[in-house]
């Protein structure tokens, strides 16, 4: 089977994608788009990230719910597993949430249930920096807090899963040791490949599928090399992980900045969230990889000896797999 046919034959899952984070901007959104006519099936979008609050995170969630409900023709909120399949079967591009970092929940634990029932299936534990869960990868990570360990607990009985993304090393070791669900990266690249403090080492992915989890690479061109996204390159990062602990651990998050200016102004805003010297100076000329890549993807993956099987697991069976295990059905964590 060729590219295109495996695509189109095979349930396709981004876990991690950024529109811009302003609630009533509405001009950026069609270009979900993208995702539709690059073969995706299912993306996940964030509602907030880093030191933004609860009120803004739930005024994007406000936001986008409003715009994705007056175009159900071609989208969908997730509400459940089978959400997915039905959204495949009529053609419609099936969208979940986000959040980036534990800051939109404050200091208020309960919030988690209500940000479940609005659509948002992972929350990731810290964002570069260290916050009342535990720690940044930028930072000086003293590991998962108390409060931390009962922020999982809350997300493991309303269904949420668990993501180190962009988390400190030690706290990251401390989620999966106390995780009794899989843990995920949701967009994230293997250190080995190239060195820099958001990606992560192998022992770090060996932990996640350790835990049945899986690790999302990202299409950042500065996470990939030298501002580098070639489909060859981001393919040398999935390959990594596929042969250190195999393609039942592997997934697709592939980060796509949608308004780059954006990116921009907050990099330059952000100077702790966002270093200099990391790469991220490189502002609107950052690169990335598009989801229009996704293609040349599996073709690269087919010419390297890739089952079909595993293809299809990658580019989305993996994380229908945390979805079944993890996610509960809305309303239940009231």
């Amino acid at each position: 089977m060729n590219a295109k046919a495996l695509i189109a034959s095979s349930l396709v899952w981004d876990n991690h994608g950024c529109m811009p984070l302003r609630p009533l901007d509405e001009d950026f959104l069609p270009q979900l788009e993208l995702y539709r006519s690059s073969g995706v099936d299912v993306v996940m979008i964030n509602v907030g990230f880093g030191e933004q609050g609860v009120e803004e995170h739930f005024r994007m969630i406000a936001h986008f719910r409003h715009w994705i409900s007056a175009r159900s023709d071609r989208y969908l909120l997730i509400d459940s597993v089978d959400d997915i399949a039905r959204a495949r079967e009529t053609g419609r591009l099936a969208i979940g949430f986000d959040i980036e970092g534990a800051n939109g929940i404050g200091d208020q634990i309960s919030l988690i249930s209500t940000y479940y029932d609005l659509g948002v299936r992972w929350m990731l534990m810290a964002y570069n920096r260290n916050n009342r869960v535990g720690g940044g990868c930028q930072d000086d990570d003293g590991g998962l807090t108390a409060f931390g360990r009962q922020v999982l607990d809350e997300m493991a009985r309303v269904g949420m899963v668990a993501c180190c993304t962009h988390t400190g090393y030690r706290t990251a070791r401390d989620v999966m040791e106390y995780s009794e669900k899989p843990v995920i990266f949701s967009h994230s690249n293997p250190r080995a490949i190239w060195d820099h403090p958001r990606n992560i080492p192998d022992d770090l992915i060996t932990a996640c599928a350790g835990t049945g989890g899986v690790v999302c690479l990202n299409g950042i061109g500065i996470f990939l090399g030298a501002n580098d996204s070639s489909t060859e390159t981001y393919f040398r990062h999935i390959d990594h992980v596929v042969q250190l602990v195999g393609a039942d651990h592997a997934g697709i998050g592939l980060d796509y900045v949608f308004d780059r200016q954006e990116l921009d102004e907050y990099i330059k805003k952000m100077k702790r969230t966002f270093p200099p010297g990391l790469g991220y100076e490189v502002g609107e000329g950052l690169k990335l990889v598009s989801p229009a890549q996704i293609e040349e993807l599996v073709e690269l993956q087919i010419k390297a000896g890739y089952p079909e099987n595993d293809i299809c697991k990658i580019l989305g069976k993996n994380m229908v797999r945390i979805a079944n295990i993890v996610w509960k059905p809305a309303g239940m964590g009231r």
